[in-house]
């Protein structure tokens, strides 16, 4: 084997575009054993996915929060941390956000900013306090974040339930007053310029359709934010030396109980702000009665770690989710397969991530025979 090919396969995005065809693999030959055509199925993905300007609107949103939660797991990773919890520091984010929203009605210039740093703020305090358990005394952060998760969710059912944030009739609470919306153009498109305008441009007004607003562009500007404060700040050093040795890092005078808690402060304020975006961008712009998990936490685990814990890699992998989680729903509409469909190739690809360690080992036995003969 060429060192060429032994570079590329011991390349970790090499790992993660296998560990995705293996995933759209494994689904062909499910639907294909179900009776299903996975050419047909896999088009219906794609047009689901790509097929009209709002379709790929309606991707982008269901993608950002997932970037965003899977920016949290990754942040604290290279600490070392699994943030298991994202899950519930989004929802406690989407509820200090509405509680902010409703109750305050100032112009958009202060409602907009005071709603995310409520969002992100509960979500900080959340993360937090998972980080001093684990700094403090010891705890496992995986134990203490599962069970804040479930707190979170019973919390929110409570809290969409009282007044004055309860609206009768329904199971959530009123909507954040309109001066806290973040969807682009929300009341000139209601306009008769808008109308003209969108018959004009159809493609354009396609997108104005749905509820597209600047979450993804936040997304995008806090992954390559928080790439940067990793691998260009003296205190991102500091994180990624003890989460690469903790020994090595006390010694050389870096506190690792300090980081420990500062890691997960941000890693839950960027969760809280996944749901405060969520919730000024996107239509009910409220919180309602949970059953279960809405899984943009536990989603953003399966983005973190296809990404490979990069920061950057998790806009590409959190936009995978959103084109297959959106689009997806068109292969239960046009060919009549059943959605679960997706959650089986989401599963099988995470599976397969989990086997990155595969390849650079093939790639050295490759390399070792090679020379042997």
């Amino acid at each position: 084997m060429n060192k060429t090919m032994e570079r590329v396969l011991k390349k970790p995005v090499t790992a993660t575009f296998v560990s995705i065809i293996f995933g759209f693999i494994v689904a062909a030959l499910i639907l294909a054993a179900a009776g299903y055509n996975p050419f047909e199925a896999f088009g219906a993905l794609l047009r689901g996915t790509m097929g009209r300007p709002k379709y790929v609107a309606n991707t982008l949103i269901k993608g950002t929060p997932i970037i965003i939660t899977g920016l949290s797991i990754a942040f604290a990773y290279k600490m070392g941390l699994f943030n298991i919890g994202a899950e519930g520091q989004y929802i406690v984010g989407s509820i200090a956000a509405t509680m902010t929203g409703i109750l305050l009605d100032l112009p958009m210039l202060f409602e907009v900013p005071l709603i995310l740093i409520a969002g992100m703020a509960a979500g900080a305090l959340y993360g937090g306090l998972a980080g001093y358990l684990k700094a403090r005394f010891g705890i496992n952060e995986v134990i203490t974040t599962i069970m804040l998760n479930w707190i979170a969710l019973y919390l929110c059912n409570f809290i969409s339930q009282l007044a004055p944030f309860y609206k009768s009739g329904t199971t959530g609470t009123y909507a954040v007053n309109e001066s806290g919306y973040t969807v682009l153009f929300s009341k000139w498109k209601t306009s008769e310029a808008a109308a003209a305008f969108i018959e004009k441009h159809p493609m354009i007004g396609d997108m104005m359709r749905t509820d597209f607003n600047i979450g993804i562009f936040a997304a995008i500007l806090l992954a390559l934010g928080i790439s940067f404060f990793l691998y260009r700040t003296a205190k991102g050093y500091e994180l990624r030396a003890v989460g690469c040795n903790k020994d090595a890092a006390e010694f050389a005078g870096i506190s690792v109980k300090k980081n420990i808690v500062h890691t997960m402060l941000i890693a839950g304020a960027l969760s809280g702000l996944a749901a405060a975006l969520n919730i000024t961008g996107i239509n009910p712009h409220n919180i309602s009665h949970l059953a279960m998990f809405e899984q943009n936490g536990m989603n953003g685990i399966a983005v973190a770690f296809i990404a490979g814990g990069s920061p950057i890699g998790c806009i590409f992998s959190g936009l995978l989710f959103g084109g297959l989680l959106y689009g997806g729903q068109s292969i239960q509409y046009e060919i009549g397969a059943p959605s679960e469909i997706i959650n089986i190739m989401i599963g099988t690809i995470v599976f397969f991530v989990a086997l990155t360690k595969i390849l650079p080992s093939l790639a050295d036995y490759l390399a070792k025979r090679g020379e042997r003969k």
